[in-house]
């Protein structure tokens, strides 16, 4: 291991040992600050961290994007840099992601190669789809404007550095919905006296079901699943009370509206048909990650010339990034790097054993480096 790499695994396990939730990494966004300032970048610290590069006269910029937060998780690896922070652990890679971008600041601020701007977006939590859009409201794009956007995010289970992507739609949207039941609760033994709203419920989720068996064209890609059903019941109490909680996905957003068209007139008819009253709210935090042709043709060009296995167009992901907000705004890319077959590596995102291979830290951080240099050429002559 060089000494790049030996300085990149020990910066990204020491991210990893100290895991900070959504627009609460402090400690995280302090590190990163002070190690975009060793570099001599212009730095710059609101809802995220920005780092601003800039070599040569050219006036075009390219904005290069890393997610910093962890989740509510307790790790059970057993590793020597697990989690200090009970119940908080990288478990979806973000410490590498962190460190990748950190390490291509490096190589490019060391011998830059390029010409125009470079903008090193470290952003919050993304893991609740906030974090982009809060760095967004608080004018990011316009203090330093940006012609092209990118993000790299690690694929378990796929070979080490290999690169895949797509033209078009690359990740789903993520709408969160709730419903309210609101019957009569009463006795066990007696439940013709009242309206039981576990009953009630129960005939919801499975009506909520042909949504997508029923009422969606097959190979849409849509998922509706329902992840909570809560009740005021006990042991001998029939509810009168249920809320259902759940999670919708789409490759586009027309299917993402007719599923909230269709989930209120499953809500208004069985409502109807039991007597009681239910409220139902949609909201979409997650919109669908589109990729720019230009910026995706280009990550394939530089990914090719490095020699990465490539795939130029994957299925698109089943998963949400909230990428998609600088993607809607700038013409951009989402690509996946493979994180590795073996092990934590090739465990599931967000699974309590998920590990980032440091093998991939000075891979990704080349390609970052690779990829401006093919996006803001030197004038030659």
């Amino acid at each position: 291991m060089d000494a790049f790499h030996q300085r990149l695994t020990e910066l990204r396990r020491a991210f990893h040992r100290d895991p900070e939730l959504g627009f609460d990494e402090m400690r995280t966004k302090a590190k990163v600050a002070e190690h975009l300032h060793g570099l001599g970048l212009e730095v710059h610290e609101g809802a995220g961290v920005v780092g601003v590069l800039r070599a040569g006269g050219g006036n075009r910029a390219i904005g290069l994007r890393a997610d910093m937060d962890a989740l509510p998780i307790h790790e059970t690896s057993t590793h020597d840099y697990v989690s200090e922070n009970p119940g908080v652990m990288h478990a979806c890679g973000h410490d590498g992601h962190t460190t990748m971008l950190l390490g291509a600041a490096e190589l490019l601020s060391r011998e830059p190669g390029f010409d125009g701007t470079v903008v090193f977006l470290f952003q919050p939590n993304e893991e609740h789809g906030l974090g982009a859009r809060a760095m967004i409201d608080e004018g990011v794009l316009e203090r330093f404007p940006i012609d092209e956007v990118y993000g790299i995010h690690n694929l378990p289970a796929a070979q080490v550095g290999q690169v895949s992507t797509r033209v078009g739609q690359i990740c789903a949207s993520e709408s969160l919905f709730e419903i309210e039941i609101t019957g009569r609760g009463g006795h066990a033994s007696m439940p013709q006296v009242g309206v039981d709203a576990i009953t009630v419920g129960a005939e919801l989720v499975g009506a909520l079901q042909t949504i997508v068996s029923r009422k969606m064209a097959p190979g849409c890609g849509v998922v509706v699943s329902v992840t909570e059903f809560v009740t005021d019941g006990a042991r001998n109490v029939l509810p009168g009370r249920a809320v259902l909680r759940g999670d919708v996905r789409a490759r586009v957003p027309e299917d993402r509206d007719a599923v909230a068209r269709f989930m209120r007139q499953i809500v208004d008819g069985v409502a109807a048909a039991h007597g009681v009253r239910m409220s139902l709210t949609f909201n979409t935090e997650f919109i669908e990650a589109i990729n720019a042709d230009g910026p995706t043709e280009a990550v394939i060009r530089v990914a090719r010339a490095l020699g990465h296995d490539t795939i130029p167009d994957r299925p698109p992901m089943s998963f949400s990034e909230d990428f998609a907000h600088f993607s809607a705004a700038v013409p951009g890319c989402f690509l996946l790097l493979g994180n590795g077959t073996d092990g934590p590596h090739g465990q599931p995102l967000h699974a309590s054993d998920y590990d980032f291979n440091d093998a991939l830290l000075p891979i990704g951080a080349a390609f970052w480096a690779a990829l401006v240099r093919d996006r803001l050429p030197q004038k030659t002559g």
